[in-house]
This record gives structure tokens, sequence and C-alpha cells, in this order.
């Protein structure tokens, strides 16, 4: 049981289990604290939580570069799909099987759009690979069914957005942690542009360890 957990920046990672790589909301170009660019990135599969531009980010460019098939809600992948690339559509309470585990969507309470266009319903996923589950809990306020989720999937660990203003701010985004059951909890969505919160040091959930990953740094787990 291991996975090597590469921090994007903002709410993006790439997850890999040795074999297989799945890259989530891989938002690179415009983003002013990415070490990586879209050229360094190669994934068997790219994972969309939703359709705003923080996230999309630049997951096109390196499908078509690398072939990799997108998983994502259904009307996230109407937009790859109108360039040729190959998607597979799901929404909250889905399950995606992969050549190497499973993607399964959440509900999560926020908004989506693309390019001003609608974008169907805001999701968090499950990511289960090498043997560790991860909870990504996308964009979203706090509520209670994050306790049933963690019931449901027995989270690894969870990463969860800290910034406040269009998610969970520290305090929520620590009882969230809490209720998950996760034993670790990475915080995401916050310090990319001024209006978010800047640090990690407010994010204290009580019996889950806390793992503030800067962009570009990995860490393994198991």
């Amino acid at each position: 049981m291991a996975l090597d957990i590469t921090f994007l920046g903002h709410a993006g990672f790439l997850f890999d289990d040795g074999g297989y790589k799945v890259v989530v909301d891989p938002f690179l170009t415009g983003n002013p604290l990415a070490k990586h660019k879209a050229d360094d990135i190669e994934c068997d599969s790219i994972v969309l939580t939703h359709g705003h531009e923080d996230h999309v980010g630049d997951s096109f460019d390196i499908a078509k570069r690398c072939g990799a098939k997108f998983i994502a809600p259904f009307e996230v992948t109407q937009f790859p799909e109108a360039q040729g690339l190959d998607a597979v559509p799901t929404n909250p309470g889905g399950r995606v099987v992969t050549d190497r585990g499973w993607v399964a969507y959440t509900q999560a309470f926020h908004s989506s759009s693309y390019q001003g266009r609608y974008a169907g319903t805001a999701c968090g996923i499950v990511l289960h690979m090498g043997g560790v589950t991860v909870y990504h809990c996308g964009d979203t306020g706090l509520f209670s069914d994050i306790k049933l989720i963690g019931e449901l999937y027995k989270p690894d660990i969870i990463c969860v957005p800290i910034g406040d203003l269009f998610t969970m701010g520290p305090e929520h985004a620590a009882k969230a942690a809490e209720w998950s059951g996760a034993k670790v909890a990475i915080p995401i969505h916050y310090k990319t542009f001024p209006v978010l919160v800047q640090d990690a040091s407010d994010f204290k959930p009580q019996g889950v360890e806390v793992k503030v990953l800067e962009p570009g740094e990995s860490w393994k787990f198991g």
C-alpha cells in the first residue's frame, strides 16, 4: 500500500501508484505559485471536480499530449468531448473503475461553470489507488454528510479547501477533516491569490495529522 502524492498547487495533485498516474484539477498556467508547467505532467487519467477555470486549468493540453482520459461531471465532459478527447461522464453517487482502482463522485456545495457556460454540479471525489483512499473535497462549504462520506469510504487522506471566501475557511475545514475520519489532512485552495487565506496556521483539526505541502512538493503515503 503506497501512493506518491505531488501537490501541483491550488487544488491540483498528481497521484502515482508506481504504474498508473492520475491528475486532479491541474491549474498550472496562470497559477502564480505553480512550479510545474503543463508539459511537465504525464498521466493516464485526468479527474476534474467541477468546471471553474482554476480547476480545469491545463487539462485539455495535458490530455492531448498524453492521451489521458477525462473523468468529470457530465456537463464538464462536454467540453473535452467537443475537442475530440476521451471522457467518462459521471455525477455524485457514481463510481468509475480505472485500470488501477476507482474514482467515486460525492456532493459538494459550490457553483460550476466554464467560460461563462453552465457546467453542471460541483463535486468532490474519492480516489482509490495503490491501496490508498483519498477524499478530495473539491470546492465546497461545510456540510454534515462529510461524516457519511467518511463512513462509506473510510479515507486515509482528506484534501480540504481552507481558503475561505469561495470555500470553507480553516475552522470549518478542520471540522470537515475530523468528520471524515481521515488519518491525514492536506490543506488546499489557499494563498494562490491575495483574497484567499494566506497560510494554514489556523487549520487545526483534532486527532488528524496535518500535512502542509508546498506547490511542487511530493510525499509518499504508505
